[in-house]
């Protein structure tokens, strides 16, 4: 199963917009510097009271259609 792994920084009031559907899709860079979209909700498994912060693995099908999102570690 590909996956690339992405550093997230977004502040609580993001997470609200993606959380109540205003926002459909996360743009973010991943460590390598290629540009990577996948569902805002998937923010929900790794969202914190304070946003979603540190560095994320995103899991894809062979076909490039995303999966799941694991945390890798968590910037304090």
């Amino acid at each position: 199963m590909p996956s690339i792994d992405v550093v997230l920084d977004l502040s609580a009031e993001a997470c609200l917009a993606h959380y109540e559907g205003r926002v459909g899709q996360v743009m973010a860079y991943s460590l390598d510097g290629r540009r990577v979209m996948f569902p805002a909700e998937a923010l929900r498994r790794v969202v914190a009271r304070d946003g979603v912060h540190g560095t994320f693995r995103l899991f894809f099908t062979p076909e490039g259609r995303f999966q799941s999102i694991a945390p890798l570690q968590r910037d304090v």
